[in-house]
C-alpha cells in the first residue's frame, strides 16, 4: 500500500513539472510574436520612408520676408506681405540693440552712415539658396536704409533671385534705396519698391495687395 502511495506522489510531481514547463514555453511563445510585430512595423515605416523619398518634390517657388523694424511699423508691413504671399519670415535683430529713445536712435543712425558701419546681426538665415523671392523691408533713416541692412546685403549673395524692397517712413519714401540695392546685388532682379507712410502702416493690407499685383508676385 505504501508503495502505491509513493508511486502516486511521484507521478503527481512529474505531472506538475510538465505543466510548469508548458506554461513557460507558452509565455515565451506569446512574447515572440509581439517582438516580431514591432520589427514588421519598423520595416513598414522604413519602406514608407523610402517610398516618400522617391515621390515627386514640390516645384513651386519659395519666398522669404526679411525685415528690420525699430518702431513696429515695418514689422506690420512685413507680416502683411508674409500673409499674402505665404512666405517664410526673418527679422533682422541687431546684436547690440538700439535705444528706445527716438532722438538717440536718429543720432546713432546718422553716425553709422558717416562711418559706413556694418552693425552685427543676431542670428542667420539657413539655406537662403532655397528661396527664389526675397522681400526686404526697413524704415527709411536719413534718406537711406539703416546700415544694418548693408550688413545683410554684404552677408548674403542674392544672385539669380528676385528682390522686392519695402519701407516705411514719415514721408521720404524709398529715396534711392532701389538703385542702391541694384548696385549691391547686380545679379539679382530688383523690382519696384513699396513705400508706406507711418500713419498707414497699421493697416497696410490693401497697399501691399496692390503692390504685389503690380510687380507680378501676387498669389
Amino acid at each position: 500500500m505504501k508503495k502505491l502511495v509513493s508511486i502516486f506522489m511521484v507521478l503527481t510531481l512529474l505531472l506538475s513539472f510538465a505543466a510548469c514547463s508548458d506554461n513557460k514555453n507558452n509565455e515565451s511563445s506569446s512574447s515572440a510574436p509581439q517582438q516580431s510585430s514591432n520589427q514588421n512595423s519598423t520595416s513598414s515605416e522604413e519602406s514608407n520612408s523610402q517610398n516618400d523619398s522617391s515621390a515627386p518634390t514640390e516645384t513651386d517657388s519659395k519666398s522669404l520676408v526679411v525685415y528690420f523694424s525699430w518702431s513696429g511699423n515695418t514689422e506690420n508691413v512685413a507680416k502683411s506681405i508674409q500673409s499674402q504671399t505665404d512666405s517664410d519670415i526673418f527679422e533682422i535683430v541687431p546684436s547690440t540693440p538700439y535705444s528706445d529713445d527716438y532722438d538717440t536712435v536718429l543720432d546713432l543712425a546718422q553716425e553709422e552712415q558717416r562711418s559706413n558701419a556694418r552693425p552685427a546681426i543676431s542670428g542667420s538665415i539657413e539655406s537662403i539658396e532655397q528661396y527664389d523671392v526675397i522681400y526686404v523691408g526697413f524704415p527709411n533713416w536719413w534718406g537711406d536704409m539703416p546700415m544694418i541692412l548693408y550688413t545683410f546685403f554684404d552677408t548674403y549673395d542674392l544672385s539669380g533671385k528676385t528682390v522686392a524692397l519695402f519701407c516705411t517712413s514719415g514721408g521720404s519714401g524709398l529715396s534711392n534705396t532701389v538703385n542702391e540695392v541694384k548696385g549691391l546685388e547686380p545679379n539679382a532682379t530688383v523690382t519696384d519698391g513699396l513705400h508706406i507712410g507711418s500713419s498707414s502702416a497699421s493697416n497696410p493690407d490693401d497697399a501691399v495687395s496692390e503692390w504685389l499685383n503690380n510687380i507680378g508676385l501676387a498669389k
